[in-house]
């Protein structure tokens, strides 16, 4: 797909697995188990996949995927498997090299989205995109520095840390134009100033939904996580931006549905749900 001097690829950095009701939050389990059925410790199976965005004078990621600084304890609660092997590969299918990458936009630092930020290579953790400017959001960054109990589980410091003292750190505030065609708006329910990049040319847009619609299933306004700081805040943003995306047909792309990348959207009795599915 190309919109204005983009191509876009999906990049996938593998899968992991969240409790399937705290990721559907209220919603009961025989609604959700139907579209994502769990393991026996009630697990669903989740992506991680980023996207990315080559010109002839930039190439963009957003988000990193997991990286491969897991313990085996992580691994076995998360199901992790090799998510920086797997985003290598997918670069590498991209024809691009973790060298070549020009800006990393991060829409927050939970681990499942920013762990590829940084790897642990040769002994030492180290940056994985060293000649890229990293966008993260100011009052994001400030909380991730000292999150609450509720979602400090949710934070690695060794996935950002070495952020904090590199040139290329690019603190924003509020809703901005990051680079030319790729803008942001902020969303404060999942968690402080989660940055959700809109892709447009005036034709087609892109909206890369991270955690505010985090899978297909998600589309449904009452389909809010657990997992939520401000759960009324996502449900607010939900009824702003899904009625605009239907208006003007927006691809929604999604970050974490296992089997779905992007897709349009549809208007029913009951809201909106999925119409067209995309690939690319």
């Amino acid at each position: 797909m190309k919109i204005g001097p983009y191509t876009l690829h999906s990049i996938d950095t593998g899968r992991f697995a969240l409790d399937g009701g705290a990721m559907f939050g209220i919603v009961p389990k025989p609604l959700w188990s139907k579209t994502n059925p769990p393991d026996d410790q009630n697990r669903i199976e989740l992506s991680m996949r980023c996207l990315l965005l080559k010109s002839n004078e930039r190439i963009v990621l957003i988000d990193t995927g997991g990286g491969n600084k897991y313990n085996d304890k992580q691994k076995a609660i998360y199901k992790f498997g090799d998510a920086w092997q797997v985003l290598l590969r997918s670069l590498e299918n991209a024809g691009v090299d973790r060298g070549d990458i020009t800006d990393v936009i991060l829409t927050h630092l939970h681990f499942d989205h920013a762990g590829g930020t940084t790897v642990y290579e040769n002994g030492d953790i180290q940056l994985t995109f060293p000649n890229a400017r990293h966008y993260v959001q100011r009052d994001h960054w400030e909380h991730a520095q000292q999150p609450t109990e509720r979602d400090k589980g949710s934070f690695f410091m060794n996935d950002f840390g070495l952020l904090k003292n590199y040139k290329g750190l690019e603190i924003i505030d509020g809703p901005a134009e990051i680079v030319p065609g790729i803008d942001v708006v902020v969303s404060h329910g999942h968690t402080n100033a989660q940055q959700l990049p809109l892709i447009s040319d005036g034709t087609n847009t892109v909206f890369f939904c991270c955690d505010l619609v985090p899978t297909s299933s998600h589309i449904p306004y009452p389909y809010i996580m657990g997992y939520d700081l401000r759960p009324l805040e996502t449900l607010k943003d939900k009824k702003y931006y899904l009625p605009r995306a239907y208006k003007e047909n927006w691809i929604l792309f999604f970050e974490h549905d296992p089997d779905i990348i992007a897709g349009t959207i549809r208007q029913t009795e009951k809201g909106y749900s999925l119409n067209e599915s995309f690939s690319f």
